[in-house]
């Protein structure tokens, strides 16, 4: 939107002229067998989690589910995920021993149910391969991958969709490493760039019918690196789909260098304590995700986005917390500030072209598959501000301390902002 400014603007200007990025959608992350936690709760309050994650009438409307592909043998701690081949089979030549329960630690069955409210985009990403085919000879504390187990590790993670593709769900997009920069205690594997760039050219080829994925990098500016070098080798390039990164180290502040499709595809504020608020300044309130998203979608462009975690316990940073002895969960205003994009920015939906007069105010908007356009507006000031000449037939919901997502009416045609609230002003 490059025209001049009239002399007395709107609060807002749309231009559908301008066309961004596609968006895929937006998600969550359920892996670390934190899908038991919610399967533990009485039934009436299973199906009140769902709802929030993926009804457009109750919750947010998500369309993506991210799962964790296990690495450690049965019985490990909490926090890993168990293997479908445990043991080393004999060696990366031997005939693989593999082994499925149907269930992947409750994943199967949250995928199910996921599948039930319309979610078709799956993604799959392991954080470590088993730890025979690694150099430090387990799933934990980083470790390469060893040159020999390449296409043996290829071949695991294809069975592993096709052990999904059995119980009826698709896996639509295959990763093949988790912040492969980063050596963590927990399940971890290091990829270089180019190691990474060399391991598509196996996995390509035989991941037919799924977009491979690639790196989950632990932050942003790190993600670039990676892609850089798949744009680079043309062979490579021909079989990465999507390229993600997540926002630890750095948050999203700019596209990486690719045409490919872009995700932001992990973060979660870092803290030691529970918090359900929408402004308070701590950096782990509702607004603090709200202007993340509005970041990754207008600055880097992103065509996804996918929210760690959907629900965990303790003093945890998730959009939900579940008590286990007590049997209930409790919604933090992390969850109503994805829901205000989720619910309304569909699968196909266009980034278009949107600028505010305000400078307090931080907007985007776009064009669904169904004609409607859906403009996000998040007002940074402490004063309100009126968008004055609104069809009347326009849906305005508001987001803050108080509202989430409740219906607002259009006034003689004018919508008015909050101050530190987020707006979602659908027009169809």
């Amino acid at each position: 939107m490059n025209e001049p400014w009239p002399a007395d603007p709107p609060a807002i200007m749309i231009d559908d002229e301008v066309r961004h990025q596609t968006i895929d959608g937006f998600g969550v992350s359920t892996a670390f067998r934190r899908n038991e936690l919610i399967r533990a709760l009485p039934r009436d309050k299973q199906r009140e989690i769902l709802d929030l994650w993926f009804s457009r009438e109750k919750g947010a409307g998500l369309t993506i589910l991210r799962l964790g592909i296990g690495s450690a043998p049965a019985g490990s701690p909490y926090d890993d995920m168990v293997s479908i081949q445990p043991e080393d089979p004999g060696g990366p030549d031997a005939p693989p021993r593999y082994v499925w329960d149907g269930d992947d630690n409750s994943q199967v069955w949250m995928a199910k149910a996921a599948q039930e409210y319309g979610v078709e985009r799956f993604f799959a990403v392991p954080w470590s391969a088993p730890g025979y085919m690694k150099d430090n000879g387990e799933e934990k504390n980083g470790g390469r991958l060893k040159p020999e187990w390449q296409r043996a590790y290829a071949d695991y993670l294809v069975q592993y969709t096709r052990f999904y593709q059995r119980e009826g769900v698709l896996i639509t997009d295959l990763g093949f490493a988790n912040e492969p920069d980063w050596t963590a205690k927990h399940a971890s594997m290091r990829f270089t760039p180019q190691e990474a760039t060399q391991f598509v050219k196996v996995l390509g080829p035989v991941a037919s019918g799924m977009r491979v994925v690639c790196c989950e990098s632990v932050g942003w500016t790190e993600a670039m690196a990676y892609t850089t070098a798949i744009e680079a080798d043309p062979e490579a390039r021909r079989w990465v789909q999507v390229y993600t990164g997540h926002g630890y180290a750095t948050p999203v502040d700019g596209p990486l260098p690719t045409n490919r499709r872009t995700w932001m595809s992990e973060w979660n504020p870092n803290g030691t304590t529970w918090n359900e608020n929408w402004y308070d300044g701590s950096g782990s309130d509702g607004y603090t995700i709200a202007s993340a998203v509005h970041d990754a979608l207008t600055l880097g462009n992103v065509s996804a986005y996918l929210y760690w975690l959907g629900a965990s316990k303790g003093s945890t940073r998730a959009l939900l917390r579940i008590d286990e002895a007590e049997g209930v969960y409790r919604v933090s205003k992390r969850l109503w500030a994805v829901a205000a994009f989720s619910r309304f920015i569909r699968p196909g939906a266009v980034r278009i072209g949107a600028r505010a007069a305000a400078p307090s105010l931080r907007v985007c908007a776009f064009r669904n598959p169904d004609g409607s356009r859906v403009v996000e507006v998040l007002n940074t000031g402490l004063a309100p501000v009126t968008w004055a000449g609104v069809s009347e037939t326009a849906e305005v919901y508001l987001t803050d301390a108080t509202a989430s997502l409740d219906s607002l009416p259009v006034s003689d045609g004018a919508v008015t902002f909050p101050s530190r609230a987020l707006t979602t002003v659908v027009l169809r």
